[in-house]
Parts: structure tokens; sequence; C-alpha cells
């Protein structure tokens, strides 16, 4: 074993001690960023070569300051993502809801589809989108400056229509004709504040985590909003949290519009995001 191995030994330890979920992983993916190598090649790295700033940026991790703030980057599906302070760090969770959108608009008989992605932040589900669904219109739309500067990173040299504004009242000039409405928006309670893990809650905007009393706020008002783009035939894709599983799909009624509504599970089978389709007239 050579001397990196061995510190990353020693890292995973402490990182397990300060209750870091994925220690080993995070020992690692730190100890390639600082070498500037691949996870697969530490053992590689001549131990006249360790760099010592290793230890500073474990000791950051320790303190909860999310692994890709240290990093500087997110890996979403097939993207590499810039992200840091004042955005919204793309889980891994999400990545089955857009495998869901994609294959639900690879279904439809339509040659360029037309997404929006709702809530936008880091740009990860609109450009996996336009990388997956390659004539596919994607527009995305993000209210906070502040994730707007790593969005428009993200989005430079894509094809993506980016805006910024309000998501209840964003594309009325697409009003009637989007093919997908998808979104992952803010959908913790205010009342588990004291539960949600220091990476999010100390790291992550509260502008993307939090919508009132039961987390369903901001989801009720996409849900207007979603009827509002969508061609009749149209499907909505809306992320949620694990506990509000059977609670989403009852904001998708009939009587409001919607057919099929529906919960889905992620890779972990937990209830993760909800669809419906709008009901043809």
């Amino acid at each position: 074993m050579n001397l990196l191995l061995a510190e990353v030994a020693q890292a995973t330890q402490r990182l397990a001690d300060a209750g870091v979920p994925s220690p080993r992983n995070d020992a690692e993916e730190l100890a390639a960023f600082v070498h500037g190598v691949k996870r697969g090649a530490l053992h590689s790295v001549k131990d006249a070569d360790f760099d010592a700033r290793y230890w500073e940026v474990i000791a950051r991790r320790e303190q909860r300051e999310p692994l890709q703030h240290i990093t500087g980057r997110a890996f979403f599906r097939y993207l590499e993502l810039q992200v840091g302070p004042g955005v919204f760090v793309p889980r891994p969770e999400t990545e089955s809801v857009v495998g869901w959108a994609i294959d639900a608009v690879r279904a439809m008989d339509v040659v360029e589809p037309l997404i929006v992605d709702l809530c936008t932040g880091s740009g990860a589900i609109a450009l996996a989108l336009a990388q997956e669904v390659p004539r596919s219109r994607v527009h995305a739309v993000e209210l906070s400056e502040d994730a707007l500067r790593w969005t428009r990173k993200n989005m430079e040299g894509s094809r993506v229509d980016l805006r910024q504004g309000d998501a209840l009242a964003a594309f009325h000039d697409l009003d009637g004709q989007v093919d997908l409405v998808i979104s992952n928006p803010p959908y913790i309670p205010l009342t588990e504040w004291e539960y949600v893990a220091p990476e999010a809650r100390d790291y992550d905007p509260e502008l993307a985590l939090f919508s009132g009393e039961d987390g369903l706020d901001l989801i009720r008002g996409l849900e207007r909003t979603a009827h509002r783009l969508l061609r009749p035939g149209g499907v909505v894709v809306v992320e949620h949290a694990d506990t509000q599983g059977g609670q989403v799909p009852w904001i998708f009624t009939e009587e409001k519009g919607w057919a099929d509504a529906a919960d889905h599970p992620d890779l972990n089978n937990r209830p993760r995001f909800a669809t419906a389709r709008k009901a043809m007239p």
C-alpha cells in the first residue's frame, strides 16, 4: 500500500466519525481531486508526490461542507456540472426522475419535443434532456441570481433557452404547446428543518429546499403552471420527498384536468416523483 492509500484509509475513518454518509467514497474522491488523478489510479501516486493539502480538504468535509463544493463539480447522468455556494447540488435520486422523463418523451410521436424545466438550479435536468433527446427544444427558468451564476456557466454553449424569473409565471409564450414539464422544486416542510442533513441545510440555498408547512406549497402552484403550459396529452413530472409518496398525485386530480396521476420509485424503491398527463378536451 502506498502512502496515499494509507492516508485515504485514515481519512475514511475521520469522515465516518464525523457522520459523513459515504466516507470511503468521499475520501477517495478528494484524494483524486487533490492529486489530479482518477479514483482508480490512486495507487499509482508516488509517496514523494503526496500532497498535504489533502488533509485540508478532508477537514472541510469533516465539517460537512459538501463534497461538490470542495471540488467545484457535480456529476449527473453523463454531465459534469460546476456547482458551489448559492446553487442546489444535484442529487443521484433526480437521475431516475430524468430517466423516466426521457423515456416518456421518446415514446411521444413528436419530432422535436418541447420541454420546460421549472426551477432549473444548476441546469442539470435541462442539460441532461437536451443531451439525451437530441432533437428536443428545451427551456429552463430559475429565480435566484446566485444560482444563475452557476447555471449560466453550465449552459454556456448549450442550446437550452435559459430565463430568469418566477417558475409559476414563466413561459406564457409557450402556453398550450409544451410536451413535457419537469421540475425538482423545493419540497421540504419547514417543520423538518432540524432533520435535514447538514450538507443541505447549511450549504444549499433555502429557496431550493423549503416550501411551506407541508413542503407542497410550490408543487401546488406548479400544478397550475404545468396545466397552462402543456398541450392536451402532455406530461408533467415533479420530484418530491420520499415521505410525500401518495400526497403529490392527489394534487393532479381529474377535476383540475389531469389523468393518469401516479407516483414512481427511485433506485432505492422509495416514492420519489409524481407524473400526470393533461387530459384531452
